[in-house]
């Protein structure tokens, strides 16, 4: 068992079954998207927050919600505008008169951000000091109004999600904002045979709830299971070189000293430990690989490195760049 404290092999046991029971119970209502589903999961048990990038009519407020469903979590949509104001989000305080004594008092009347999971949808059409006022809470779990600390519920986790192909008219979100996603993820079209399915589901009987097979203590568990994994000196580093190989000054990658503006600073590194580790703990392993880096390379890290002018013009993405840096960087033999 390679896990930092001890733990039952029974009780591990149990949670990993709740996994894999989790990514069935999604899958019965969201067709298709197994990656998509599997990326989620795995920022949920890892304890951070995802930032959805894809076309609208993909399923993406399903998705969140069938998350929400599966693991009986608290579950508040909002819709992100021009004119939502930060109190819209945290909340504000309202003027009450006790009947009796005739004396006003101001109550705090929490917000759509005290809940459990939160869909912030389309994030970037909101004013910046709307989207701080989120980030923030994303950040700390906590919300101050009035000099008043209010502690967000356990697990708080936020899905916010982007139109890639309209622009127009938004407030895109500063690197130091977007650093605060643990995982960005690309929600892609369905295969014909999915999308078909889809169709004949949602225009005939309609689609049922997703059934709840975790509750909220299980999921507490689980993400102290994924920090409490250990993973090897070999690995951290593999894990670090990859992060500093983002940063033209430091790397000898001739795709990103060409096509990056902005590398990765060290909180990619953390969100790319603790991602790997959720990954093994989702394919049931206790000990994490340099397939579980590799893989979450792309995830952790394509809305942390800026492209430069001279990959816009040439049309180089983001992936394009990652995958070559992947394939450059080497991890010590175990």
């Amino acid at each position: 068992m390679t896990v930092s404290v001890a733990w039952e092999e029974k009780e591990i046991a149990d949670l990993t079954a709740k996994i894999g029971a989790l990514k069935a119970s999604m899958s019965s209502v969201i067709i298709g998207q197994d990656s998509v589903i599997e990326s989620l999961i795995i920022c949920l048990l890892a304890g951070g927050h995802a930032l959805v990038e894809g076309v609208p009519g993909l399923g993406k407020t399903l998705l969140v919600k069938s998350l929400a469903q599966a693991t009986d979590l608290k579950f508040q949509r909002v819709q992100f505008t021009p004119d939502l104001m930060p109190s819209d989000i945290i909340g504000t305080e309202i003027l009450e008169e006790n009947q009796a004594t005739r004396q006003r008092v101001f109550r705090f009347q929490p917000g759509p951000v005290f809940t459990q999971v939160l869909l912030a949808d389309e994030i970037n059409r909101a004013p910046p000091k709307t989207q701080s006022a989120l980030l923030e809470a994303m950040q700390e779990r906590a919300v101050t109004f009035a000099g008043v600390t209010h502690s967000l519920e356990k697990p708080f986790f936020v899905l916010a999600t982007q139109n890639p192909i309209e622009q127009a008219g938004t407030y895109p979100l500063p690197e130091a904002q977007l650093d605060r996603f643990l995982l960005r993820i690309d929600v892609g079209y369905p295969t014909e045979d999915e999308e078909m399915m889809m169709v004949s589901r949602t225009t005939h009987a309609g689609l049922a709830d997703a059934p709840q097979v975790m509750d909220v203590d299980s999921l507490l568990r689980l993400q102290k299971l994924v920090r409490d994994i250990e993973i090897g000196e070999h690995l951290l580093r593999y894990a670090t070189r990859l992060v500093r190989a983002t940063r033209p000054q430091d790397t000898h990658v001739s795709a990103v000293t060409k096509h990056v503006g902005w590398g990765a600073g060290p909180r990619a590194g953390q969100a790319l430990v603790l991602a790997a580790k959720a990954r093994a703990l989702m394919h049931n392993r206790l000990a994490v690989t340099r397939d579980d880096i590799g893989a979450m390379l792309l995830p952790v890290l394509a809305h942390r490195v800026l492209r430069n002018f001279e990959a816009e013009a040439d049309g180089v993405a983001i992936a394009d760049i990652l995958l070559a840096l992947r394939a450059e960087i080497k991890a010590d033999k175990d």
